[in-house]
């Protein structure tokens, strides 16, 4: 198993806490903590329901608190961190083992001479969450008591009780808690043990992951239910947490659904004899697809760009989809996201981001546009789809158009050299988009130097497709060559490689930044052989990391090595020096473009192997330090990563097509 721990991380509290397990249902509901049980973010829970697919997540259920009673003694399977640091009691010293079936996370529990085993999982399309345990040894039978504890909370918030009263009612086979009038209720259901209300507010459970981000720390969950079941050896029970009154109780069946799914997955991956990391990386790839109503209302899909607090980004979805859809076999998925985003488009640009709670989507993004025709030339150089092509050509025809008239935030072609210039004050339109009130950190405001190549590479690929629906493609052909003349503006003869931004309020920016691989990854380099093989020689020597490459080069004075702190510290070391997993996509492509030879390309992935057992278990981070030894920070699985290492590798096994 890629991802498979004993009693040397499980009882090492440290080690165990750092570790983060996900389980997702495909519609933006997800369950999620630790190897040790306790929870460390306001985002850990066993249910975190989507009450708005895929967005309006709600922590319902935050944890279960499991004591087993074996042989006389009483042997406590969880664990807390209370307010002034104190984790009592101390579960994981309990736990022999710890791995991931699948995406599954399985704990195995040794009490004496018994032997258990809990699992976690949710049902595909659904905001319901199994537990399951099973007895595997045992000389005497074996008592489980459970302590439900539940929430009804934004996952972004904290829960402060007060004298908060929920209404807590028996249902069948269980109890139904609904946390206030007109609140989503929370079922909470088992086949085989005997439910209890309970109303006992539990205070000041201490969040160490949110200390470390210098957010607020302390959260309140309210004790509403006890389960109590006897288990023979062998015997299992099944607990179940859901917005639905019935949903199935057999976790055997339930399990196999799970099971199923995640089989299917394997089989459809179009990713010949992957190693099982590969592998789990495709089970990961679907942990990111989520079900979104196109703006019409009909069915749709989109893209989680990470969790546990990112909802659904256009250009993390247009970046994410060659590798979360194509390399994992699944077009179907990949067309569905083009034709949803294409009904979201306006004034030629696509949506950044679908706010959490459902208001008119962001238009402030420059790359995401861009993205769009990359992703739409990637779908069709995989299935061939002229039918799909064909019904968004009038859509792409439409954004050139925009982009050459001008659209929001003073995105419009320079026609004194055919770049496409983007940026007002105060905004943040590029993938380096922090912002801290009214801080812009990088605001790169001018002609940056992805956003050209990514320009050309769309204006070379929209006169493609005009070729091939037998369309007039002269305009955007000579649109791309007055666009890739313009592009030698960005040679930097004195540095030997690109300035990352032309034409900007202090003029241009020479610092050594990630983004001009771009120049050399994408299918239409605007660069000459030579200059792409210095882009990569530098990015290597100076940027490249084990998991990704810096956002700076370490000799630039506002480099930062380290990401931590509070919000304003981490967002100005965000894209200082930070380094980020999805640009070892770009970098493995242009040195694959540069060198030809596959299997060096390839070896630049196999630290990720090793990722896949820390941080976010089975999936690959949003970023990690920019000083050794790289340690992973922000989120635990993110799209664009996953999704880069996934296209990377079938890149590298597959016959050279990049010219």
């Amino acid at each position: 198993m890629v991802v498979d721990f004993g009693r040397e991380t499980c009882g090492d509290l440290n080690a165990a806490e750092r570790r983060e397990w996900l389980a997702t249902n495909g519609i933006g509901g997800y369950a999620s903590g630790t190897v040790a049980g306790l929870p460390a973010r306001r985002y850990h829970g066993l249910l975190v329901a989507a009450l708005q697919p895929p967005l309006g997540r709600t922590v319902l259920l935050s944890k279960l608190d499991e004591t087993a009673t074996y042989l006389g003694r009483a042997y406590p399977l969880f664990a807390n961190r209370w307010a002034g640091g104190a984790v009592e009691p101390a579960g994981y010293q309990h736990l022999e083992r710890f791995r991931l079936e699948g995406t599954t996370p399985v704990w195995s529990f040794a009490c004496a001479d018994a032997l258990l085993e809990k699992r976690v999982w949710m049902q595909p399309s659904a905001n319901t969450t199994y537990i399951r345990y099973d007895l595997h040894r045992a000389s005497a039978p074996l008592t489980l008591s459970i302590k439900a504890l539940v929430n009804y909370r934004d996952h972004h918030a904290l829960t402060r009780a007060g004298d908060w009263q929920m209404d807590i009612q028996p249902a069948p086979h269980g109890l139904r808690v609904t946390a206030f009038p007109g609140a989503t209720p929370l079922y909470l259901l088992s086949a085989g043990a005997a439910a209890r209300a309970e109303h006992q507010w539990y205070r000041d459970y201490f969040l160490a992951q949110e200390a470390s981000r210098g957010q607020d720390t302390l959260d309140d969950a309210l004790y509403a239910g006890a389960f109590t079941a006897q288990l023979e050896p062998g015997a299992s029970l099944t607990l179940v947490a859901s917005v639905e009154p019935d949903p199935n109780l057999d976790g055997q069946k339930a399990y196999q659904v799970r099971r199923d799914h995640e089989q299917g997955l394997l089989q459809r991956a179009e990713l010949p004899a992957p190693p099982p990391w590969i592998e789990q990386l495709v089970l990961a790839a679907d942990q990111f697809i989520v079900r979104r109503p196109a703006a019409d209302g009909g069915p749709g899909h989109s893209v989680i760009a990470g969790y546990h607090w990112f909802g659904d980004w256009g250009r993390d979805t247009m970046i994410s989809l060659p590798g979360l859809t194509l390399a994992t076999g699944r077009p179907e998925i990949a067309a569905s996201i083009l034709r949803t985003f294409a009904r979201y488009v306006d004034r030629g640009m696509l949506p950044n981001r679908f706010p959490d709670a459902g208001e008119t989507p962001e238009y402030n993004t420059v790359d995401a546009t861009l993205w769009y025709f990359e992703a739409i030339r990637a779908y069709h150089a995989a299935t061939g789809d002229d039918g799909l092509l064909r019904d968004l050509f009038p859509v792409l025809q439409e954004i050139i158009v925009w982009h050459q008239r001008g659209t929001r935030y003073n995105i419009h072609v320079d026609a004194a050299d055919g770049l496409l210039y983007a940026g007002e004050p105060g905004v943040q339109l590029t993938w380096m988009d922090a912002k801290v009130g009214d801080w812009v950190v990088t605001p790169r405001t001018g002609k940056p130097v992805e956003i050209n190549a990514l320009w050309y590479n769309a204006l070379r690929s929209m006169a493609d497709f005009a070729r091939r629906l037998a369309r007039p493609s002269a305009t955007y052909d000579a649109l791309a060559q007055r666009a890739g003349s313009g592009f030698a503006r960005f040679w930097n003869p004195a540095t030997g490689y690109c300035h990352d931004l032309l034409d900007g309020p202090a003029g241009d920016d020479p610092a050594l930044r990630p983004n001009q691989l771009l120049a050399v990854s994408l299918p239409h380099s605007p660069l000459p052989p030579e200059h792409q093989a210095a882009v990569v020689a530098v990015c290597g020597r100076q940027l490249l990391t084990s998991h990704g490459l810096r956002s700076l080069a370490p000799n630039d004075p506002a480099f930062v090595g380290h990401y931590g702190g509070d919000v304003r510290q981490r967002d100005g070391a965000y894209h200082q020096g930070t380094v980020w997993g999805w640009l070892i996509g770009p970098f493995v492509m242009a040195h694959l473009r540069v060198h030809r030879d596959p299997a060096a390309a390839r070896a630049f992935l196999a630290p990720f192997a090793h990722h896949l057992a820390d941080h976010g278990l089975g999936s690959v981070s949003e970023i990690f330090d920019g000083d050794p030894p790289f340690t992973p920070r922000g989120c635990i699985a993110q799209a664009w990563s996953v999704a880069e290492v996934l296209r990377a590798w079938q890149a590298t096994g597959s016959p050279l097509i990049i010219t």
